[in-house]
């Protein structure tokens, strides 16, 4: 199969750090089942099975982790041209262990390619010409320069006419909260479309009533918002209407990488001409339909799985 990068420009780019995941096969066991993780990749390989044109802005090693990525986002035709291989630096790695307290996550991500993103590696012209430009909280917590980069990212699509969405993912272990809460909101209010989670945005913003919450955003610089409310669906808000969108009820196993789910399948659609409304409908089917399966990826349904369940 082509590429996407051989066939059409991206409509929606991502930027940030995907990593290769070992995944601890039973508690106590030395064996390790690989898969793939990092939020804005599982954003860009949503958005492509829902027929999205996508591509990533990142940078992996030149090593055998770097290239299981790449081939990755080929298979999901998801453009590869703004991914750059750096020849000094490894591919960011992580390991899922299991034990009496649940989940244990340990990342060896320090000096990763992706963590010595910079400015100047942006591609601006294809910046330029997407649609929409996808960031995260993570985009902006694994180094200075990263968070440099997503900011000039940002700047350059706003004064170019081109959204900018961005997720919260909100991670206290790469940064502290007080920093969090600064540098994020900057990016909301510089953002067109924001996707928040209810645990993120209560800690970022002190708020804990869903109108304080979305009335807080709203005034800050989205024209949009979608607050993720995981099993009772998205409360979904513009400047001039507001309503909660249902969940899905599905056999969940696994809710992995439902949020980034969710907000590929959201940009996606708003991209394709839906009003937020229908989109987050249809986000909130795609982001059920991933929790029936193990790991953030395999799960992640294409369009017509998607449109099988809206219909039903």
């Amino acid at each position: 199969m082509a590429s996407l990068a051989q066939t059409d420009a991206p409509d929606i780019l991502a930027l940030g750090e995907a990593m290769v995941e070992f995944n601890q096969a039973q508690p106590g066991e030395p064996r390790w089942l690989q898969g793939f993780g990092g939020d804005t990749s599982n954003f860009c390989i949503a958005a492509a099975r829902q027929g999205a044109a996508v591509g990533f802005v990142s940078a992996v090693g030149r090593d055998r982790f770097g290239e299981l990525l790449l081939d990755l986002w080929r298979s999901e035709r998801v453009d590869t041209s703004c991914v750059r291989v750096d020849e000094s630096a490894p591919t960011g790695v992580y390991f899922v262990s299991h034990g009496p307290t649940g989940h244990q996550f340990d990342y060896l991500r320090a000096g990763s390619a992706a963590s010595r993103y910079a400015p100047h590696d942006l591609p601006l012209d294809t910046l330029t010409a997407a649609k929409v430009v996808h960031l995260s909280g993570i985009s902006l917590a694994i180094s200075v320069s990263a968070c440099d980069a997503a900011f000039a990212a940002l700047d350059h699509a706003r004064t170019r006419g081109v959204r900018v969405s961005f997720d919260t993912n909100l991670r206290l272990k790469l940064w502290p909260l007080a920093r969090a809460r600064a540098v994020m909101l900057e990016a909301i209010r510089q953002c067109d479309i924001c996707l928040p989670s209810w645990d993120d945005v209560t800690a970022l913003t002190g708020l804990a009533q869903r109108d304080e919450i979305v009335d807080f955003l709203l005034t800050q610089g989205p024209h949009i918002v979608a607050l993720k409310l995981g099993r009772d669906g998205a409360y979904v808000a513009t400047r001039d209407e507001r309503r909660v969108v249902p969940a899905f009820e599905v056999n969940a196993v696994d809710a992995t990488g439902a949020g980034d789910c969710f907000g590929g399948a959201f940009v996606a659609r708003l991209v394709a001409g839906d009003d937020p409304f229908a989109a987050a409908r249809y986000a909130n089917a795609a982001a059920a339909l991933s929790t029936q399966g193990y790991g953030a990826v395999a799960p992640i349904p294409f369009r017509a799985t998607v449109e099988r369940l809206l219909a039903a």
